[in-house]
């Protein structure tokens, strides 16, 4: 007489899978997890980038409205290492202040393994008549030294703007390059660039395979 226990322990053994075979469909399949995630991410990448291109395009037009409107000078500081950017006003005494009362126009921090540079030198399309050409304007006080009241020594003031903004509608011309650059894993890098032509609206060139 057959032993039904035996032959449900023989069934059981005949459906089961072993070790090395459930191991090996769990390799196959994160392979095809990574695949799908390095395809798809690179392809997110160069969105976040792009995102981050058209926020600041949007922002620098909404910041250059702002001083034709109210007839004041902005200015534009970027921070490069520590990957931000934030908006300036010329107060009356000609000095650089946080422009406040605008969250959109607040300093903004870009996300991780993403990069900032700015190109104010050597432009293609700067022309001899620029208002920027006359060296009106330098690095340290942003307008000339002659006539500007220093103020005093002990109290901090901000760092000036690198990109003027002016009341007339003119931008100081500028190139931003805004990179993404992965600390590890295989993923490439990725660049958009935003140029500021004199006046707005900026525009905007990427991806872009090298800088």
């Amino acid at each position: 007489m057959r032993n039904p226990q035996r032959s449900i322990v023989k069934h059981k053994k005949q459906s089961g899978f072993t070790l090395l075979e459930v191991m090996l469909v769990l390799v196959i399949m994160g392979l095809a997890a990574s695949a799908i995630v390095f395809g798809y991410g690179g392809q997110d990448r160069v969105e976040e980038v792009k995102k981050q291109s058209q926020r600041f395009e949007v922002v620098f037009n909404m910041a250059s409205d702002f001083a034709v409107l109210n007839q004041q000078t902005l200015g534009l500081r970027i921070e490069a290492e520590k990957n931000t950017y934030h908006f300036l006003i010329l107060d009356d005494e000609q000095q650089w202040q946080m422009l406040e009362g605008d969250p959109t126009l607040a300093s903004y921090d870009l996300p991780e393994d993403f990069a900032l540079e700015l190109n104010l030198d050597d432009l293609p399309w700067q022309t001899d008549d620029s208002l920027f050409d006359t060296d009106v304007f330098d690095e340290k006080l942003s307008v000339s030294e002659d006539g500007v009241e220093i103020g005093k020594e002990e109290e901090k003031k901000l760092e000036p703007p690198q990109v003027l903004i002016l009341s007339s509608g003119e931008i100081t011309p500028f190139s931003l390059l805004f990179s993404y650059l992965p600390s590890f894993g295989s993923e490439q890098p990725v660049y958009f660039r935003i140029n500021g032509e004199d006046y707005v609206p900026l525009t905007r060139e990427g991806p872009l395979d090298a800088p």
